[in-house]
């Protein structure tokens, strides 16, 4: 990025996550010291949850310019671009293989009047109706328990969160900590609509995880593939397919967040 090369010390984001990500990409790529700050004008604002960074346009100004810097990791993701070739990219909140980037693109193809939230909700269940879950081969290395786990099923979806909040405040990852050296990785399993219908509250509460046909495990490392090629979201971007592999950069963003964030 060349204002980080030009030597500025603090670079602003001003739109929604895709906008952010974009940000985030520049910021790690240039290997400055730079500090990030957001000014939350999209649509599912879902990064600035995990750090409590005020969504109305004044506060969210104060605190890019009096807020505490924190220190954060990034997920860095190697992945095939729909054209079929090779490429890398990071993220900062979340990632997801399955049906959360197929909910992401149709949210984005939307109109936002009815806000972030019914936003992607109304996706969400528009999608569901149509997908097909899949035969999905999960392999995580570095895991809390230092050995390495793999998991062969039909799936719903793979989801790698660095932050807590995903989809339009779905809290789907509640206890991930984006400074923790890994990622919280939940695991949707071969659900059904009954399942759907009965679980689809919860998902806005982050008590969906104990579904049965849910699982929730920590590693630094995902490598995540499929007999077909399913879709990758970054941050609420859909980028490509998988294979994916996915991988904790420890310590590599500032973040100005107010003073009492966590």
């Amino acid at each position: 990025m060349k204002a980080v090369r030009d030597g500025a010390t603090l670079v602003v984001s001003v739109g929604g996550d895709g906008t952010l990500n974009e940000v985030v990409n520049g910021l790690v790529r240039s290997g400055g010291t730079a500090e990030l700050a957001t000014i939350p004008l999209g649509t599912g604002m879902d990064f600035v949850r995990t750090h409590e960074i005020p969504t109305s346009f004044d506060d969210a100004v104060r605190t890019a310019v009096r807020g505490a810097p924190r220190t954060i990791d990034v997920g860095r993701v190697s992945y095939r671009e729909w054209s079929g070739a090779d490429t890398e990219r990071y993220f900062a909140n979340v990632g997801s293989v399955g049906m959360s980037a197929a909910v992401a693109q149709r949210a984005n193809g939307m109109s936002k009047a009815l806000g972030g939230k019914a936003t992607f909700f109304y996706a969400l269940v528009r999608v569901f109706l149509e997908w097909q879950n899949t035969e999905v081969s999960v392999e995580l290395g570095g895991t809390v328990a230092g050995e390495m786990t793999r998991r062969e099923a039909r799936m719903h979806d793979v989801i790698v969160a660095n932050g807590q909040w995903h989809g339009g405040a779905m809290w789907l990852a509640p206890e991930a900590r984006p400074d923790d050296g890994v990622f919280d990785v939940v695991l949707i399993g071969d659900i059904t609509k009954r399942d759907f219908v009965a679980t689809a509250p919860k998902l806005y509460k982050g008590t969906y995880l104990e579904h049965p046909k849910v699982e929730l495990l920590r590693s630094n490392t995902v490598t995540v593939d499929a007999r077909g090629r399913l879709p990758i979201e970054l941050d609420g971007e859909q980028v490509g397919t998988t294979p994916a592999r996915f991988e904790i950069v420890p310590g590599a963003l500032r973040v100005r967040v107010p003073p009492t964030s966590p």
